[in-house]
């Protein structure tokens, strides 16, 4: 699948300033394209199955949202990582990465930093 040509030049670049290369040692959201697209991504980069786990809940519960997905990830990964007790927003790591998919097959990332609960 094309999408996953370039995603992991996408995660060097954004994650050598900060020296991570442990892709599990983030917390994920992907905008979730559909199963395939997650399952290509987390094939490519040797994801753990639980970095996609709010993700793809949320794929199954709403379906494609479009944008709007990202929010509602974001959201899910907030709420369990404080009914887990979790120190950080995001599942209890410092940092986290945002995959947004786009026309002609375009990726968006963006670099996130939880904060303390």
């Amino acid at each position: 699948m094309p999408i996953s040509k370039d995603i992991e030049k996408c995660l060097v670049e954004a994650f050598q300033p900060l020296g991570i290369s442990d892709w599990n040692s983030l917390f994920w959201i992907v905008h979730p394209g559909g199963p395939a697209i997650l399952d290509e991504v987390e094939a490519k980069l040797a994801l753990k199955p639980e970095k996609l786990r709010a993700t793809r809940h949320i794929l199954s519960e709403y379906g494609n949202m479009s944008s709007a997905c990202v929010l509602f990830i974001l959201d899910e990964i907030r709420k369990k990582s404080r009914e887990d007790g979790l120190h950080t927003t995001g599942e209890g790591l410092e940092w986290g990465v945002l995959f947004g998919f786009g026309p002609g097959l375009t990726v968006e990332t963006v670099v996130l930093h939880s904060i303390s609960i």
